[in-house]
């Protein structure tokens, strides 16, 4: 009893010195553990980028940038504002791939009113962590097309089972409609923004980009494995601007600039042919035409209609050399017209397609050029010839000694030896050259009428 009283009066003696001790370490912050805050109130920053155009290797480059700036800046999501009326599937399928991976949300906000995501579009809009839409837009319509010719019923029903299979597990891993996904692959069926959201294949309508963040804020979503709460309340947003690199290929891939890249280039080419040594044309030329090959590794190209073109390049050419009397011109313009016309492969909603006008225009302006150009060559055929032998022909002179039958004349005042075939002709009468033998003119006297 003793014993037990000494330690519990040496407890009580202890415990101010333990509460003191356990205050003060309680009192200090664990480093690493901040106090937990209210995600709406957090702030940071959104970055929007903008997809107005078809799908292809360029916008995929743009968005893989954007998302690793992103990423390595803290974004709370990005934004993708869509409208676009599809493009390669190729290209499709590396952004759904970069989306899935992604370790910052993707937002894709349909917009603005009037707006789409065709084809691959709808693709990227269901892949996406939040899918949003403004009033009087649309999606859908996702059936694959081939970009590279005929394909037979096998390889078509490949080609669709395919993608139906793709699009069904991206809605599903989304939670959205799986099966009116897989339609509008098999169907070609679309949807408007309201049947959308009813149908359960995007998550809401919303007026503007505001709105888009606002009913985005504090959802749960699953990023890259993980289910996390987006903190949208009260962040910047940064509109980020495609860099001068981005807008000039976007530029270049354009299916009417890359056609007019390389007219422009055949015609700087086919006039160095046509006067050697101007230099600027044929420098000019061949930057033209490799700026429009850069653009041909991009687009969808039919190999016929290139083979067509550098057909008729080859028929412009030779009609140059070798005077066919238009022959290898018209030859060059009809293949030209036809080349133009099947050049690219129009794709889902023909965004590959080169304007009508466009092609009229430059084959009427190549018809044009090559008609100059062959008049030109029938001109110069038809001309009188006035040099070398050939030109002395009809030539008028005089007799500078008596030909009987042979002499001296001077023609174009030159003395020349001469043979009369018409008898004698005294010196100082007027003649005229009927024939060349050699170095010796044949000549006769030319009569006051000139007969």
């Amino acid at each position: 009893m003793g014993r037990l009283a000494l330690h519990i009066r040496r407890a009580r003696r202890a415990a101010p010195w333990l509460a003191a001790t356990l205050f003060t370490v309680a009192a200090v912050p664990v480093r690493g553990a901040p106090p937990a805050q209210d995600p709406a109130a957090a702030g940071g920053h959104v970055d929007v980028i903008r997809v107005a155009d078809a799908i292809t290797p360029i916008t995929v480059e743009q968005i893989a940038t954007q998302l690793n700036q992103s990423t390595k800046g803290g974004a709370k999501a990005m934004v993708i504002v869509m409208d676009t009326p599809g493009g390669l599937e190729a290209s499709m399928r590396d952004i759904v791939k970069m989306i899935l991976a992604s370790r910052v949300p993707v937002i894709t906000y349909v917009a603005p009113p009037g707006a789409r995501a065709a084809s691959a579009g709808l693709f990227i809009v269901t892949a996406s962590h939040v899918a949003a839409m403004a009033p009087n837009t649309n999606l859908g319509a996702a059936s694959p097309v081939n970009l590279g010719g005929g394909q037979d019923t096998t390889l078509a029903k490949k080609a669709m089972s395919d993608a139906a299979a793709l699009i069904r597990s991206l809605a599903a891993t989304r939670g959205r409609n799986a099966d009116w996904n897989a339609r509008a692959v098999t169907d070609a069926i679309s949807a408007s923004a309201t049947e959308a959201v009813a149908l359960h294949v995007v998550d809401f309508i919303a007026a503007d980009l505001a709105d888009v963040l606002r009913q985005a804020d504090r959802r749960r979503v699953v990023v890259a494995g993980d289910t996390v709460r987006l903190a949208l309340g009260g962040v910047e947003v940064r509109e980020v601007e495609p860099t001068l690199r981005h807008r000039i290929l976007s530029w270049i891939v354009n299916p009417n600039v890359a056609y007019l890249l390389l007219t422009l280039g055949f015609y700087g080419i086919l006039f160095e042919l046509q006067s050697p040594g101007s230099i600027l044309p044929g420098v000019a030329g061949a930057i033209l035409i490799i700026l429009g090959l850069v653009a041909m590794q991009t687009l969808p190209v039919n190999v016929a209609g290139l083979l067509l073109i550098l057909l008729a390049i080859a028929f412009f050419v030779v009609e140059i050399k070798v005077q066919s009397h238009g022959v290898l011109g018209a030859g060059g313009v009809l293949a030209f017209a036809f080349g133009s016309l099947i050049l690219f492969e129009p794709g889902p909603g023909r965004v590959f397609r080169v304007s009508p006008a466009v092609i009229v225009g430059t084959t009427l302006a190549t018809a044009a050029l090559f008609m100059f150009v062959i008049g030109k060559g029938l001109g110069v055929q038809k001309r009188r010839v006035t040099t070398g032998a050939e030109g002395l022909v009809g030539a008028g002179g005089e007799a500078v000694t008596d030909v009987a039958p042979q002499g001296d004349v001077r023609v174009h005042g030159e003395r020349w030896r001469a043979r009369s075939t018409a008898g004698p002709i005294p010196a100082g009468t007027p003649v005229e050259v009927t024939g060349v033998e050699g170095l010796t003119l044949i000549v006769r006297a030319r009569t006051p009428s000139g007969g």
